[in-house]
């Protein structure tokens, strides 16, 4: 299921800290799973209801999937969806743009047009 870009959601802090190393390593679930959780451009809004509701201060990054390499497998997970894996560690020198995620009046994430 291959698509034009993909999508880590973490929190602000997360993402600057990983930009001064030059490469995120992941979240604690990240490496309990063993590879880097990434969403495509559908499935990012169930990603933050489930795994990030409520939560505030997140960076939205965006990559082309091409850029990551063979580190990237779509794999299946919920429901037998299909989503994007990668093992190693997500270059941020690679993001494409990162937009700040913050919640709306009814307590869900507003996503940017034009991510």
């Amino acid at each position: 299921m291959p698509s034009d870009r993909v999508y880590k959601i973490c929190s602000a802090t997360d993402w600057t800290d990983a930009c001064r190393r030059g490469e995120f390593a992941g979240s604690a679930d990240d490496r309990r799973d063993g590879f880097i959780h990434l969403s495509t451009a559908e499935q990012v809004p169930g990603t933050l209801e489930r795994h990030f509701a409520g939560t505030e201060d997140l960076i939205l990054a965006t990559f082309d999937p091409r850029a990551l390499g063979p580190g990237l497998r779509y794999e299946s997970s919920t429901r037998g969806t299909l989503y994007p894996h990668l093992y190693g560690p997500l270059p941020t020198g690679l993001a494409l743009a990162t937009h700040p995620l913050r919640l709306g009046p009814d307590g869900r994430h507003i996503l940017p047009e034009d991510y």
